[in-house]
């Protein structure tokens, strides 16, 4: 499907975006109308326990983006490119390419003018990118200075690359954990929309993911998360209760088995005795 992010832009309403890796959440995320789903990097710590976003590989993506994109009718699936594949154009491309046959509608980069003539390359081959600003997890150096725009010099860096994205192509561009002064300016500036991760409410849209708004993953904990359920605790809940069962023969129960016809179990009784 050649669904674009920009035709959100006719709507009167916020964007709403959830990152999301598999199937089944994936699909949830469909039929509650979510409007982006984003197959995030951040499944190389959540589903596979990494300790970064660094180890993750195309095959990787690839694999979660082909699962999203099956559970998707109407979500635009924006997949991120992983750390080390858009080193350069050719590169940039031809795993971009490998994201879109899986399923994705568009490619995520992390960056600023240091990768405007890789999104220049990529849109004239009708490669829609979205860009992301702010915190980059994949180059993230100092994990103590999360917050960006704090000082005027960093704001202007933030501003003047959100208007070289758009200018080299991108349709949207995610804004992380940016000072909410400098998101208002740079969403008034833009013609493409802007999608906030702890931005603020000047966003054209908002983005969670979804482990983190359920409840599902506890760390780290960020301020800019709202839980609207705890499922965690309800989970092991659940868990605990079928261990019991289970331990005290109390489940499987008639209701969860299958049983033979009376006269093919006394046929099968007879051959069992007369064999053994």
């Amino acid at each position: 499907m050649n669904r674009s992010i920009l035709n959100i832009l006719n709507k009167t309403r916020k964007i709403s975006a959830i990152t999301s890796y598999d199937y089944t959440m994936a699909s949830l995320c469909d039929q509650a109308g979510i409007d982006i789903i984003l197959v995030g990097d951040s499944a190389g710590v959540v589903m596979l326990g990494y300790n970064n976003t660094i180890p993750v590989t195309m095959n990787d993506m690839c694999l979660f983006t082909r699962a999203v994109s099956k559970a998707t009718k109407n979500a635009i699936v924006v997949s991120d490119m992983p750390f080390g594949t858009y080193n350069n154009t050719d590169q940039a491309i031809r795993n971009s390419r490998k994201l879109i046959r899986s399923g994705a509608n568009a490619v995520k980069l992390e960056g600023g003018s240091g990768i405007t003539s890789i999104i220049k390359s990529m849109t004239k081959k009708n490669i829609q990118v979205v860009g992301h600003l702010g915190l980059q997890p994949q180059t993230m150096i100092n994990k103590k200075n999360k917050i960006k725009g704090r000082t005027k010099n960093e704001a202007i860096n933030l501003i003047e690359d959100a208007k070289l994205l758009e200018e080299s192509g991108a349709i949207c561009i995610i804004l992380e954990m940016v000072n909410h002064e400098v998101t208002r300016i740079i969403t008034k500036m833009l013609n493409i929309p802007t999608i906030g991760i702890g931005s603020g409410i000047h966003c054209d849209g908002q983005i969670l993911v979804i482990h983190d708004m359920l409840g599902l993953y506890d760390k780290p904990k960020f301020k800019f998360v709202k839980k609207y359920l705890t499922l965690s605790s309800e989970i092991i809940k659940a868990i605990k209760m079928y261990k019991n069962e289970v331990e005290n023969c109390k489940f499987p129960t008639s209701d969860n088995w299958f049983s033979m016809k009376q006269s093919e179990y006394e046929k099968l009784q007879k051959w069992h005795k007369h064999k053994f």
